[in-house]
């Protein structure tokens, strides 16, 4: 029997949990939360389990964790010294780098730790290590976004347009002084934002794409969700959009691929951590990995990107080349 604990009712969570009730041969999803009203709602919802939060059952398979860093960093530690894996969709630099510091308990119990299972981080590590694979040797990275997922992901991007701006720079992630914001083009219906470079977990994209030399993320501000009741979930109405550029070189020559993503941003975080999860515990076989071993590291790094993208297209959530192609 296979099981998926998800620790998360907001907006994100709820779409995960959506998702992972929906996948074949997943047996059981276990619904956790701060307040236990919530899960009980969603677990009645969905015809699934509540349990209560801060504990991981016996016999789970693998963790998603749908909260901010600061709470998933201890229940990731938590589950991994039971030997469980775990997959995290939190996006600030405090939370992901705590996630990658489980590298060594992940590796002492037989775990994997999966850091940044959203949009971005997460689809847009995958976009970079696909665009990377087009070319000979990718050598920049460019990411930005606009949109947030709900009231938590908002603040954790305020928060990282408030602090100096992180790159990957000379080897290792850089903390740089602050510069002026930049004009980004983003799929429609979003357009164009101005964007500025924030404190991101830079290092996903390198683990993503090895031989990159300069990687930065860009975002737009955000506006707080309006809050709706939507049954069992909460999402906003703002449309949000990621946008990966890579260049390096191909056949002797300089040239860069893109790739844009539209979407709501729970949607696509949800579906991200959902499908993450399931393949850690084991199912969705089609989805391959790059690597087969334990420990800590990024979406980017674990999952061919083919499969995967597919595997997120049958659920709804596309990326696309910018001349229109979906990139798949």
């Amino acid at each position: 029997m296979t099981t998926v604990q998800l620790v998360g009712a907001g907006a994100v969570g709820v779409r995960a949990a959506r998702q992972l009730v929906d996948t074949p041969g997943l047996d059981r999803v276990l619904v956790a939360a701060r307040e236990r009203a919530r899960a009980d709602e969603v677990a009645a919802a969905l015809g699934v389990e509540a349990v209560p939060f801060g504990s991981v059952p016996a016999g789970v398979d693998a963790l998603a964790l749908a909260v901010p860093g600061p709470a998933a960093v201890p229940l990731a530690t938590q589950a991994v010294d039971n030997g469980v894996s775990v997959v995290a969709a939190c996006d600030d630099l405090e939370g992901v780098n705590g996630l990658l510091a489980l590298e060594v308990a992940a590796r002492d119990h037989g775990a994997r730790v999966v850091a940044g299972c959203a949009l971005a981080p997460g689809l847009t590590d995958v976009l970079a290590r696909h665009a990377a694979d087009a070319l000979d040797r990718a050598d920049e990275v460019y990411v930005a976004r606009a949109g947030a997922a709900g009231e938590a992901c908002v603040a954790a991007l305020r928060r990282a347009r408030r602090e100096r701006p992180v790159e990957w720079s000379g080897g290792a992630a850089q903390v740089e002084r602050r510069v002026g914001s930049e004009l980004v083009w983003f799929p429609d219906p979003v357009g164009a934002r101005e964007c500025v470079t924030v404190a991101a977990p830079v290092e996903l994209l390198h683990q993503a794409v090895p031989t990159v030399l300069r990687a930065t993320v860009r975002a737009a501000d955000v506006v707080a969700p309006r809050r709706r009741a939507l049954r069992t979930r909460r999402r906003t109405d703002e449309w949000g959009a990621a946008r990966v550029e890579v260049w390096g070189s191909r056949s002797g020559t300089r040239e860069g691929v893109v790739y844009g993503v539209i979407e709501h941003p729970a949607v696509a975080a949800g579906t991200v951590l959902a499908v993450a999860a399931a393949r850690v515990a084991g199912l969705l076989p089609e989805v391959r990995l790059l690597v087969d071993d334990v420990g800590a590291r990024g979406l980017g790094a674990l999952v061919e990107p083919p499969p995967f993208l597919a595997e997120l297209a049958r659920r709804g959530v596309k990326a696309a080349a910018f001349e229109g192609v979906t990139a798949v």
